[in-house]
């Protein structure tokens, strides 16, 4: 009986435990986000504890955000509108518990070993290579399923919804398995094999394109489903549609470099991503326009329709954000915004709001449908629209004047040509007062989606009845479905696959392919050389500890950093950095010339107790990197893979690598005993920091 049933009826099941799942993650998300807010008004919030600190919770945040919160509702969207548009069920009910499984188990070694400190130090790719590979099978599981699905489906006309799903699927499977690349050395650590620009610019073509294909097209796809289904009318135009979407994968995927503007990244790549970021204003207002005119002649309904609030906000919030993205791109304003607060109210304004408010609308939209009974409450669900708009306005207003505060404070020169505020702290204390207003956006935004919460367990406490599948509808709905016959490419689902991935690959190849050869960018005349087995092993702390997440390492060819920092950054400097470590947030100084800058016995002071060097700091104390001993059994491994990656150490260095690394660290340390250091140091990991910090800026030779 239950095999006819399944034949016959859509599998809600797998579609509710998504959307379960997708509210314990974003508490997750929004808790531990709320404290990387607070420990930036307030350093102490970490309670002491490494695990807790920024630089360990912030990828913890970022990914459950993404990946977990976003990635479950994407899940949950797609497999119940798929069926749906489709008419068929599931290609695999087996397929899908996989998928289901295979994913909390990702999601929940990443939040064990974020906060432990297993991270490759990339951006939204932070997780470690045992973990890559599962999200790479359990990515295959859910294409398969997906297009298994559309392979036996009953309606030969695929809506644009499926368009977006199938431009999402194949190429986030790109851009993981090419950003994911690396070797490793034990269990899970490992170093990518891109390296220096060629690191910087594949992680930015990932990582800009993550949000494009990941936050962006399934979020689509599921607004041209859902907003019609809501409104109950038509989308405005399936013609603007058409348009939209090809007019958006081939032209996002061109972006990536204007996160690396004024970098050493060549610049006929900076003006490239420039250009195709400026480019992206017409389909991504394209899109925002077809949605909100859906709500066309029915604005009134909007005063009593809180889930049409949310899908209006959200798109709202999508045209703001893809018109402030190709704005920052503007070189002369990426000079401003770049490595400030205002990228950060940026993406929290998209996250926040164009993801964040159409998943809402979705769960309260969904639920009460799925569980087959009424939401409990719209004077709640209203309440919340307002809670987390408020809240979004106040996170993301702070963190713009901020941004613009930092920027110019930074640029400001006196008359005489030096710098107005020479000391970065001064930036730092200015804008704390509006880490707080961001604080006070983040408990609305949270309080809101805590009604939310309630909201949902009194609607699924309120059915009384036995949950079955829906059965599967005679005819695609007349709100979706435009024509009768398939047009074009829209009823030949390998052949639009095709195309959608030809479109991906000519801009990735254009800009990718010729820095693969990184060494006709370099100067000869140059040499850099490799750090020493220590100081790596002092690099590989510093990443662990997060501390590229708030420090950069890339001076820009502008007046005010030249002054502040010393020379623009070069190629040639991180060629043999996995991964490469050029930053894309300042709320510390840059540190690409900080070597040699300040005896040892001030970095050993300043990473145990930042206030006896600078009062008013807000960094973290690391005061167990003075307790917690270098692990030399490790690092003739560590340099034997970068030797094979390219980087030049001899059969010698590797050879004598664990020797090598101590002898440096009794030299450092006796160096610290002299200066007044007391108590038992020898070994510590704060002797390989120390090393590491004072190498920068000083391999290289002419």
């Amino acid at each position: 009986m239950k095999n006819d049933i399944s034949k016959n009826s859509y599998d809600d099941d797998l579609v509710r435990k998504f959307l379960l799942i997708t509210m314990v993650w974003a508490g997750v998300a929004f808790l531990v986000g709320l404290l990387a807010a607070l420990q930036l008004a307030y350093w102490p919030a970490n309670g002491g504890v490494p695990w807790l600190t920024f630089g360990r919770i912030r990828p913890l945040h970022t990914n459950a955000a993404i990946f977990a919160f976003a990635g479950n509702a994407i899940f949950a969207g797609i497999y119940h509108s798929t069926q749906r548009l489709l008419r068929t069920r599931l290609f695999s009910d087996l397929l899908g518990r996989i998928h289901f499984w295979g994913w909390q188990l990702i999601i929940l070694c990443a939040a064990i070993t974020l906060p432990l400190g297993f991270t490759q130090g990339k951006e939204y790719a932070e997780l470690e290579w045992p973990i890559d590979i599962l999200i790479t099978l359990v990515w295959v599981v859910f294409a398969i399923n997906f297009f298994g699905t559309l392979y036996k489906r009953r309606e030969k006309h695929m809506y644009v919804a499926i368009w977006f799903y199938i431009a999402t699927i194949v190429t986030v499977a790109i851009l993981h398995i090419v950003n994911s690349i690396a070797i490793p050395f034990s269990f899970m650590k490992s170093y990518t094999v891109w390296a220096g620009m060629q690191d910087a610019l594949v992680q930015w073509w990932y990582g800009h394109n993550a949000v494009a294909f990941f936050l962006t097209t399934p979020f689509l796809g599921l607004m041209y489903y859902y907003v019609p289904k809501v409104v109950n009318a038509p989308i405005y135009s399936y013609r603007l549609s058409i348009i939209h979407f090809w007019a958006l994968v081939f032209i996002y995927i061109w972006a990536g470099p204007h996160h690396l503007l004024y970098t050493s990244l060549p610049d006929w790549l900076q003006t490239l991503g420039m250009i195709f970021s400026i480019m992206l204003w017409a389909p991504s207002w394209g899109g925002m326009i077809n949605g909100l005119l859906t709500f066309k002649g029915r604005w009134s309904s909007v005063r009593h329709e809180p889930i049409w609030k949310f899908f209006i906000a959200a798109l709202t919030f999508y045209g703001m954000a893809t018109f402030e993205g190709p704005l920052l791109s503007i070189k002369s304003v990426s000079a401003l915004g770049h490595y400030t607060d205002w990228i950060i109210g940026h993406v929290h304004g998209g996250a926040l709001g164009w993801n964040g408010f159409l998943i809402f609308g979705m769960l309260y939209y969904l639920i009460p449908k799925l569980w087959n009974t009424q939401l409990y409450s719209k004077k709640l669900a209203e309440q919340h629209f307002w809670l987390g708009l408020v809240g979004i306005v106040l996170y993301y207003v702070s963190m713009v004047v901020a941004g613009v505060t930092q920027g110019m404070m930074w640029k400001a020169i006196d008359p005489q040509g030096q710098l107005v505020y020479p000391e970065f702290i001064e930036t730092v204390v200015r804008i704390v007062p509006l880490y707080w207003v961001r604080f006070l956006g983040g408990i609305l935004y949270l309080s809101g989606f805590v009604l939310m919460v309630y909201n949902i367990i009194k609607t699924i406490k309120s059915n009384k009845t036995v949950l079955v599948d829906t059965p599967i509808a005679n005819l695609v709905n007349d709100n979706i479905k435009t024509d009768n016959e398939p047009r074009l490419l829209e009823g030949y689902a390998t052949k639009f696959t095709i195309l959608a991935i030809v479109a991906v690959l000519v801009g990735t190849v254009i800009e990718i392919y010729p820095t693969l050869n990184v060494h006709q960018y370099v100067n000869p005349e140059i040499t850099i050389h490799p750090f020493s087995a220590l100081e790596q092993e002092g690099r590989d702390i510093y990443v662990r500890e997060g501390c590229y997440l708030c420090h950069s390492q890339q001076i820009r060819p502008l007046v005010d950093e030249k002054l502040r920092y010393g020379d623009p950054s070069t190629i040639e400097e991180s060629i043999y950095d996995h991964p490469y470590q050029w930053g894309s947030k300042r709320t510390g100084p840059d540190l690409s010339r900080v070597g040699k800058k300040y005896p040892d016995m001030w970095h050993y002071q300043h990473m145990l107790d930042p206030r006896q060097i600078q009062p008013k700091s807000i960094m973290p104390e690391y005061s167990w990197l003075a307790k917690q001993t270098i692990d030399y059994s490790q690092i003739k491994k560590k340099l034997n893979v970068l030797r094979n990656l390219g980087v030049p150490y001899s059969d010698v260095e590797v050879q004598n690598a664990d020797i090598d690394a101590e002898k440096q660290a009794q030299t450092v340390a006796a160096e610290l005993k002299t200066q007044g250091v007391q108590g038992q140091i020898d070994h510590k990991e704060i002797l390989a920091m120390i090393a590491y910090l004072q190498a920068l800026g000083q391999k290289g030779n002419k």
